[in-house]
């Protein structure tokens, strides 16, 4: 039985849509200052955070695993966005080894084997149903600019050299690495529901990761600036693509959970209110 249409949170989404640009833009930074403080107050170890982000990744690459396995088709995936993903998971493993070594070492490990795999099902097995021509966003547009950026800014620590540029190429990297999978939305003009789950995980897990970097220096008063290692560059560089990736999935987890609330338990269903968002997308360059 499927929910009922005018249910309490339709009738929120409906108010906040009808609501100015500025009074939505007001709503979205309340909400996400109330969600920081709701954090720092439930969340001790701050070490937490990033590992939360990390398992909600690997949730988000199960369920497209879930989806090639089943539906035998990965219509509506971006290879290129998993070929990103893949490259700066690589070399998050590679920094994880040589300067950590902890469990997020198990995590990165268990996400990039999943994304490789996910990689090998749309170049081989799923081949036929991949849309290549929609998949049109140069990878180089985004890795390029993260090398450049990674060797002019990186954080200044012990170790050498090699792993810090990595450390920083992998955060820059990160922040750009869905722009593929939107750009492929975008270009289809719909959202498959396994796809849009996909999406969504990673929109949640970014939010964490940025909160962890916000809540450290509200609580340090600035002084976890200088703890990074490299005074007020590298910090500030992190908390910037962490923003960016947040408001990048910001858009997109607002209409997710708008349309989740109106779609039938058991439907393979488009996502109408997904779709008319990514139709307005379109006039805009990524």
């Amino acid at each position: 039985m499927g929910r009922r249409r005018n249910s309490s949170v339709n009738v929120l989404f409906g108010w906040v849509r009808r609501q100015s640009m500025k009074v939505k833009t007001f709503l979205g930074v309340t909400s996400a200052l109330l969600s920081l403080l709701a954090l720092k107050f439930l969340v001790k170890d701050r070490k937490h955070f990033f590992v939360a982000s990390e398992a909600i990744h690997v949730f988000g690459i199960m369920v497209l695993i879930y989806k090639l396995a089943t539906q035998k088709t990965c219509s509506g995936l971006s290879l290129k966005t998993q070929e990103l993903t893949a490259m700066f998971l690589a070399v998050r493993l590679y920094c994880s080894f040589v300067m950590e070594g902890d469990i997020h070492t198990v995590l990165d490990l268990a996400t990039l084997v999943s994304t490789v795999w996910v990689i090998y099902m749309i170049r081989f097995k799923l081949k036929s149903s991949y849309n290549k021509e929609l998949d049109n966003f140069p990878i180089y547009y985004v890795a390029v600019p993260s090398a450049v950026l990674a060797v002019l800014v990186h954080p200044y620590t012990r170790h050498s050299v090699i792993s810090r540029i990595c450390w920083a190429f992998c955060v820059y990297l990160e922040s750009v690495s869905v722009l593929p999978q939107l750009r492929l939305m975008q270009n289809s003009k719909m959202v498959e529901p396994f796809t849009a789950h996909y999406v969504f995980a990673l929109g949640v897990a970014r939010f964490l990761g940025c909160a962890h970097w916000i809540i450290q220096v509200y609580e340090l008063g600035g002084k976890y600036l200088y703890l990074v290692g490299s005074g007020f560059l590298w910090l500030p560089m992190i908390l910037l693509a962490e923003v960016v990736q947040t408001f990048i999935l910001a858009d997109f987890c607002y209409y997710y959970i708008k349309s989740c609330d109106g779609w039938p338990t058991g439907d393979v269903a488009v996502f109408s209110c997904l779709e008319l968002r990514i139709q307005a997308w379109e006039g805009v360059t990524i």
